[in-house]
């Protein structure tokens, strides 16, 4: 039985690690508020009404076409997901398509739409769409690529042997995370084009901006966190001692 989820609210952590941008930003860029306590009334409880739901598609959540998409008003079709524990698709994966007339076929994942349980498969299981249609112009037939299911639809190919594998999560000796093929037992690499983003390809070819925290910056960092509160830190540095039992606080 399928545990059903209708539309999504969260942006998934792949979508935000590929924005490369803040999240407030997003959240932002998604905002519809529908009414908020005008400013200028302290007499009065500060209360919003903003939409919490939102239906995820192959554009970014902070686009315009995104927006428009989800405008206020537009009725759109009920999508029901089934929720994915651990996520092991990433984008450069080479994986193998399961239904349509591409099946059998394989080919490297170029985009993750992890809210939708999405990807996208370069140059497989692609249709025709018609653009600029209207009253005296028939349109032009666009080529291009239909999102599959994770689910049920692809699978990772095993780059041991290039044959399908189901996969797990496991850890190395040095605790690092890893995929493992359970059929072959082989661990399965992470692509080098997963470390790409909206603003860089791979992080070694990132130039800095003068906003952006240096690593010498963050080498520099001499705080040690403590179990202490900031008064007791502050009487530590000052040799202050003190020798009086805080009285007892509970919350309920």
């Amino acid at each position: 039985m399928r545990i059903t989820r209708i539309f999504l609210s969260k942006v998934a952590d792949l979508t935000k690690q590929y924005a490369n941008l803040p999240e407030s930003y997003i959240k932002r860029s998604m905002e519809q508020v529908g009414w908020r306590t005008p400013k200028g009334f302290p007499q009065y409880l500060r209360k919003e009404v903003k939409r919490k739901k939102f239906r995820f598609t192959t554009n970014r959540p902070w686009t315009y076409q995104f927006y428009q998409q989800n405008m206020p008003g537009v009725q759109r079709k009920k999508v029901f997901l089934e929720p994915i524990k651990e996520w092991v698709y990433f984008k450069g994966d080479r994986v193998e398509i399961l239904v349509g007339k591409d099946k059998g076929k394989q080919g490297i994942v170029s985009q993750v739409i992890q809210e939708r349980n999405w990807v996208i498969v370069e140059g497989l299981n692609c249709h025709l769409r018609a653009v600029g249609k209207s009253s005296d112009f028939p349109g032009m037939l666009v080529k291009s690529e239909a999102p599959l299911l994770v689910t049920d639809q692809v699978t990772l190919v095993d780059p041991s042997d290039m044959k399908p594998s189901a996969v797990e999560w496991r850890y190395t000796e040095a605790g690092d995370p890893v995929r493992v093929s359970l059929r072959t037992g082989r661990i399965i690499p992470m692509p080098r084009v997963a470390e790409e983003t909206y603003d860089y390809k791979t992080s070694n070819t990132y130039l800095e901006s003068a906003k952006d925290t240096t690593a010498e910056d963050i080498s520099s960092i001499t705080f040690k966190p403590s179990l202490q509160t900031f008064e007791m830190d502050i009487m530590k540095s000052l040799s202050i001692e003190e020798d009086r039992v805080p009285a007892k606080s509970y919350w309920y």
